[in-house]
C-alpha cells in the first residue's frame, strides 16, 4: 500500500463541544420546501388567497398568478396592492413567493408562467387552478365574445397549464408526489358560459388523472359550492345559508383545508375524483 493509505495511529477522542454542535445544527442546510403554483390569487378574501395561506403554513413555497384587468371588470373591482400584501403574508409564514400577473386568455401565458415560477422558486410540485372567468348570462343573452373568453380562461388555459406541468414534472415515477387540483362549479342557471366551461375543466382534469398517473401525479376537482368571498348580496347570503344543512356559508378556509389534504402525502390515494366540499348544499 502507499503511504497515503497507511492507517493513522489511534488517538484520544476529544469530548464533544456542545456549543459547536449547536452551531452545526443552526447552520445545517434545511430540506427544500416543495413549490405550489396557484392561479387566481388576486383578492385577499378570495379562495385562491386562502389556499395560498394554507399551503404556506403547511411548508410550501408559493408562486401565484393574478390579472388586475379581470378584477376591474367585476362588480367588486380590483384590490390595489393585494398581490404584494398576500405575498408578504406568505413570506411571514416562512414561504418564498413569486407573484406573476398573467392574462390567461393568451395561449402562451401558461409557458411564461411556468418559466417564471421555475426560475424564481424551482420545479413545481403542485398545480392548483383557482382562476375563473365568470360573467352572468344565459342561453339567450350570452355573446359569442363572452362564450369564447370563458372557454379560453376556464378551459383552454387550464388544459395548457396542466399540459405544461406534465411536460416539466420531474418527480420520481410511482412516488405519488405530484398534485393537480382544480376548482369547479355546477352553476348553470343564468351562468351558461361559466358552467359550460367549468364542465370542460372537469373533463380535462379527470383526463390528467389517468394520463399523468405514470409520473406519480394525481389530479382531482373540487366543487366548493357557494363561498363567501364578498360577491353575494345580503339576501342571497341568507338564502344560501338557510339552504345549507350546516346553516352557514362556505369559506375560503373550507376549500383550502381540502386542497391542503390532497396536496399532502396523506392525499396520494385520492385520484380522478370530483369532490363536493359544500356543506351538503343542494345543487
Amino acid at each position: 500500500m502507499t503511504i497515503n493509505e497507511q492507517p493513522s495511529a489511534p488517538r484520544e477522542q476529544a469530548a464533544p463541544d456542545p456549543a459547536s454542535e449547536e452551531a452545526s445544527e443552526q447552520t445545517a442546510p434545511q430540506p427544500a420546501r416543495p413549490v405550489a403554483l396557484i392561479t387566481g390569487v388576486g383578492r385577499s378574501i378570495g379562495i385562491g388567497a386562502g389556499i395560498a395561506r394554507q399551503l404556506a403554513a403547511s411548508g410550501w413555497d408559493v408562486a401565484f398568478t393574478y390579472w388586475t384587468p379581470c378584477d376591474r371588470r367585476m362588480e367588486w373591482g380590483a384590490e390595489d396592492g393585494a398581490a404584494a400584501a398576500i405575498a408578504r403574508e406568505l413570506e411571514d409564514a416562512g414561504a418564498r413567493t413569486a407573484t406573476i400577473e398573467a392574462d390567461l386568455t393568451a395561449p402562451d401565458a401558461p409557458t411564461l408562467i411556468f418559466d417564471e415560477a421555475e426560475q424564481r422558486l424551482g420545479p413545481v410540485t403542485a398545480l392548483v387552478l383557482s382562476h375563473a372567468e365568470s360573467v352572468d348570462s344565459g342561453i339567450l343573452d350570452t355573446t359569442v365574445e363572452a362564450f369564447d373568453r370563458h372557454f379560453a380562461v376556464n378551459a383552454r388555459a387550464s388544459w395548457l397549464l396542466i399540459r405544461e406541468y406534465g411536460l416539466r414534472f420531474r418527480g420520481e415515477p410511482g412516488a405519488g408526489t405530484g398534485r393537480i387540483v382544480a376548482l369547479t362549479s355546477d352553476h348553470t342557471v343564468d351562468n351558461l358560459p361559466y358552467g359550460a366551461s367549468k364542465g370542460a375543466l372537469d373533463r380535462i382534469t379527470l383526463a390528467a388523472a389517468h394520463e399523468l398517473a405514470h409520473l406519480g401525479v394525481t389530479a382531482n376537482v373540487i366543487n366548493p359550492g357557494p363561498v363567501d368571498t364578498g360577491w353575494m348580496t345580503g339576501d342571497l347570503r341568507e338564502a344560501i345559508a338557510r339552504g345549507t344543512p350546516l346553516g352557514r356559508l362556505g369559506t375560503p378556509q373550507d376549500t383550502a383545508h381540502l386542497v391542503d389534504f390532497l396536496c399532502s402525502p396523506q392525499g396520494q390515494w385520492v385520484n380522478g375524483q370530483l369532490l363536493k366540499s359544500n356543506g351538503g348544499a343542494a345543487s
